[in-house]
């Protein structure tokens, strides 16, 4: 939760949803806030925090309950602007088309570019624009859901924001965050920004075909994520030369098939997602 530049007040991000269907939600807001440092205000500030980090909790929970009924492994991908998040999905999508059932939900705070290149790579994709918010939240990627072929068990790819700070705070209902983490970028990241490495399950440190063209420690940069997140999972790999993309790619069909067959193994709850439907609206 940023408290400084006003992304978590209510009502603060503005919501373009564009759809390959040509069916769109555009939801503005925009009010202006100061910042006060008494100590009175400080403390109605963490109450606000607290407040709002629970409601949307509450949506992500109605969103991780939706996708389990469904069998949909869902992750949601984070990381500063230009890792190569949007190459890392294509090159997915190019790998599993006509093996899994995909979908993605893109975000960025201007602009449909990146949901063009996953459609144009084969997948269906909603795009999330946030104005000047800095982070997806789980109200907004619930709505976005319902507009997704969403299949028994299929992927469900949400690419967050590009920012190591406030997403870090934000359950969407996925599966694992993952981190992805460019070697373009300096090997102390995770040491940078805690909170988003402690989120993660899931590393994915890309680039590495510019590895002899750069200075970075690969070994560094793993102990600082382990030094964070002992349990924290890695991948080296180049969503360019597809370098390491094997492991990934078979991490990804595990998750689904382990998934559906959770789905399959729980009670029936019906096929109605009306009250979830409802929470989004």
């Amino acid at each position: 939760m940023c408290l400084t530049c006003g992304c978590g007040m209510p009502n603060t991000h503005a919501h373009e949803h564009e759809h390959e269907h040509g069916h769109a939600h555009a939801h503005g807001h925009d009010h202006g806030h100061t910042h006060a440092h008494d100590d009175g205000q400080a403390g109605r500030r963490l109450s606000l925090e607290q407040d709002i980090l629970s409601e949307n909790n509450r949506y992500a929970a109605a969103n991780r309950a939706y996708w389990r009924a469904l069998g949909v492994f869902a992750l949601n991908l984070v990381s500063s602007p230009g890792s190569g998040k949007t190459s890392l999905l294509v090159r997915t999508i190019e790998a599993l088309r006509g093996e899994l059932s995909m979908a993605v939900i893109e975000g960025d705070q201007q602009t449909a570019h990146d949901a063009q290149r996953i459609r144009a790579a084969g997948a269906p994709a909603v795009q999330i624009n946030t104005g000047k918010g800095c982070h997806l939240d789980a109200h907004m990627v619930g709505h976005a859901a319902h507009d997704l072929p969403l299949a028994d068990g299929g992927l469900l790819l949400i690419e967050n924001v590009g920012n190591l700070v406030c997403p870090a705070a934000f359950d969407l209902g996925e599966a694992h965050k993952v981190v992805v983490l460019s070697v373009t970028e300096g090997e102390d990241k995770p040491v940078k920004y805690p909170d988003m490495f402690a989120a993660a399950d899931v590393l994915l440190l890309n680039k590495t075909d510019l590895l002899p063209y750069v200075d970075f420690d690969v070994a560094q940069a793993l102990a600082y994520a382990r030094q964070i997140n002992p349990g924290i999972r890695a991948f080296e790999l180049s969503a360019r030369s597809g370098e390491g993309l094997a492991a990934w790619i078979d991490w990804l069909r595990t998750g689904c098939e382990q998934t559906r067959r959770a789905a399959a193994a729980a009670p029936s709850v019906g096929g109605c997602h009306c009250s979830s439907k409802t929470n989004h609206g």
